[in-house]
């Protein structure tokens, strides 16, 4: 099972590490979209397109429906908790440690003060 959710969150930071990708998702948060209507607004070929979405793909975060021809891409974001769980660790011991050292440099300065 860690291997499993360490493989997943590999694939949400590895899929969230390109700018595109973002913007992609970004897109998708405003509703279903076409992959040509996903590709077109960035300077890449209809099949470096598809590769970025492949890429949010194997993260979780687009399902894509095929219509006739047209495949069509929607946002799943309920991946993005694992990553948002994973970060939200690390602000936690962050702000313990910003905290601690904020209340030193206090007792530094009192200490200072004091004759």
């Amino acid at each position: 099972m860690v291997e499993n959710s360490s493989q997943q969150l590999d694939a949400i930071f590895h899929a969230l590490a390109d700018p595109t990708r973002r913007a992609m998702l970004r897109m998708l948060a405003g509703g279903e979209l076409s992959v040509s209507e996903l590709a077109a607004p960035f300077p890449v070929s209809l099949a470096a397109a598809s590769k970025h979405i492949k890429t949010l793909e194997r993260a979780g975060m687009i399902r894509r429906f095929v219509h006739g021809r047209t495949h069509t891409c929607a946002l799943d974001a309920a991946p993005l908790r694992d990553g948002v769980a994973w970060l939200r660790y690390y602000e936690r011991f962050w702000n313990e440690r910003l905290d601690a050292l904020e209340a030193a440099l206090a007792d530094d300065d009192l200490d200072k003060e004091q004759p």
